[in-house]
């Protein structure tokens, strides 16, 4: 069965093209708001009998759309790599390794996942009274994606939301459709359920329309201003919705870290994906007295990167996604500049290259008052500041309206997770930067302007249903003591519950079964 709407030639359409090379690579329909209205409601009625397949039927199609990714892996990063410019390496170990370890983990450990629970309730439980949670899936899933990483995030949410019973509508970012449209490809090719996935490629417009339709939930990679704006319009008609949004994630350097594995990690954290990563390190503090080695580590590291096309196996640094977002960063750059900052590299368009390449920039003397240390720069820059004490390296670390990632680098792990916890954000990594986006059993999600809710691990896919508790009385000879036929040998009952059984102590409860009795008996004469 189809997953991907086709409609007339006549329809509009947008245009993908390659920003390393500015080449049209191909075109999709730019969809309607009808035509978006329509595929909501087909995606309804294919829930009614999606939601009652087993875990195992779902997992089995995940894993049969996981070997057909296998079998065309060298294409699928191709066009990775044609539509966002990032190189093919990247989009092999960043977008498709990673998913397919999500596929096979929750194609594997969603039932499990999602079992009831039954529910510890106390003392009622010696009255006959049981409780557990059931985990209902939510209906239409709403699936609005960035084109930072077109593959793996939409991907992994539509693989999560299918695992727990729901249909999917996907729409792509309108900078990357034909990779959004290869997701929907390859669900076809499993012979999806018809209108379990459906993928509905189009500009703002589109996207605007999904969520006017009310699906049951919004999952939304993108923006904060985007952001704010569905969750402004999803209100309209109660739509649940997970927002994540950008970063301007901080990695703190103390002296007595590994400077070599350091500075190794700072420049990819920076620059991978051409610093188009809402991970990406894009304020980095080295406390002073290994300042200047750190900094020329970085700096001489950084000059030994080779940016090019991504296609070209041996690419570090591919092009911008676009002219806007290149644009962006020369405007942070030239804002260091002005206010006092130093460009120790880079800071300029690369000159051999026709595309929308931004040299790696490394920046010192940044301070936290500056623009591109508040705004999201989203480009490969990697502005330095100093610190000279852990509390202020926490405070500057939090002085910011993002919270999505932040790393700590210390060989004293004690050191390294206190300060992990004084950070405000939804991810801490202490030696490492960046990649837990990669591990599917990991939430991943932030504070403040970063947005609310999660993706991936088990957090994530509880996002993708709705608990539901059942409640059960197997002793209904008895009357309940609180039911009507209130008296004062009632009022007495109650004082009993508050002073006794609300204490939590079998032993105290133990003290009100004569009252308990004689309420029962007054009940059962009434």
């Amino acid at each position: 069965m189809s997953a991907i709407l086709t409609f007339p030639k006549t329809q509009d359409e947008i245009v993908s093209f390659n920003p390393a090379t500015g080449e049209e690579i191909g075109r999709a329909a730019n969809v309607s708001a009808q035509q978006v209205q329509d595929a909501v409601e087909k995606s309804r009625l294919a829930f009614q009998t999606w939601r009652e397949t087993r875990f195992k039927e779902r997992a089995e199609f995940v894993m049969r759309a996981r070997e057909i990714i296998l079998n065309e892996i060298d294409e699928i990063a191709r066009l990775i790599s044609d539509e966002s410019g990032k190189p093919v390496v990247e989009a092999l170990s960043m977008e498709i390794a990673p998913v397919l370890d999500l596929m096979q983990y929750f194609a594997r450990n969603a039932q499990k996942i999602l079992k009831p629970e039954k529910i510890n309730i106390g003392q009622l439980k010696f009255l006959g009274r049981s409780s557990k949670i059931i985990y209902q899936p939510l209906g239409v899933v709403a699936i609005i994606s960035p084109w930072n990483y077109p593959f793996s995030i939409p991907l992994g949410e539509v693989v999560m939301a299918l695992m727990a019973g729901n249909t999917v509508v996907l729409k792509p970012s309108e900078l990357t459709p034909l990779v959004g449209l290869k997701i929907g490809e390859i669900f076809a090719e499993v012979d999806l359920t018809e209108n379990v996935l459906q993928v509905l490629t189009g500009d703002g417009k589109t996207g605007a329309a999904l969520v006017d339709a009310a699906p049951n939930k919004i999952m939304f990679t993108g923006s904060v201003a985007t952001g704010k704006k569905i969750a402004q319009e999803a209100a309209k008609n109660l739509t649940p919705i997970v927002l994540e949004l950008g970063g301007k994630d901080p990695m703190i350097v103390f002296k007595d870290a590994d400077l070599e594995a350091a500075s190794s990690a700072a420049i990819w954290g920076a620059f991978c994906n051409s610093g188009q990563s809402c991970s990406s390190v894009e304020r980095l503090y080295v406390e002073e007295p290994v300042a200047e080695r750190f900094t020329n580590l970085v700096v001489e590291k950084t000059q030994n990167l080779t940016q090019n096309r991504g296609s070209d196996s041996a690419t570090d640094v591919g092009a911008m996604i676009s002219e806007n977002q290149l644009k962006t960063v020369e405007n942070h750059v030239a804002d260091f500049e002005r206010s006092g900052a130093k460009i120790l590299t880079g800071g300029k368009r690369n000159a051999r290259l026709n595309g929308t390449f931004f040299e790696p920039t490394v920046i010192s003397q940044a301070e936290n008052s500056m623009r591109g240390m508040r705004e999201e720069t989203f480009g490969p820059t990697l502005p330095i500041a100093k610190f000279t004490t852990e509390q202020e390296a926490i405070e500057l670390a939090n002085d910011t309206d993002f919270g999505l990632t932040a790393s700590v680098w210390t060989r004293d792990l004690a050191k390294g997770n206190r300060v992990a916890e004084k950070i405000l954000a939804g991810t801490i990594t202490v030696n490492e930067v960046l990649y837990t986006h990669g591990i599917a059993q990991t939430p991943w999600g932030g504070f403040k302007q970063s947005g609310y809710g999660r993706t991936h691990g088990k957090l994530g896919l509880m996002e993708l249903v709705a608990p539901q508790h059942i409640h059960v009385n197997r002793f209904t000879v008895l009357p309940n003591a609180w039911w009507f036929g209130y008296s004062e040998n009632g009022i007495e009952t109650f004082r009993g519950f508050a002073r006794h059984f609300a204490s939590g102590s079998l032993f105290k409860t133990m003290k009100l079964a004569p009252q308990m009795l004689k309420r029962i008996k007054e009940l059962r004469r009434k």
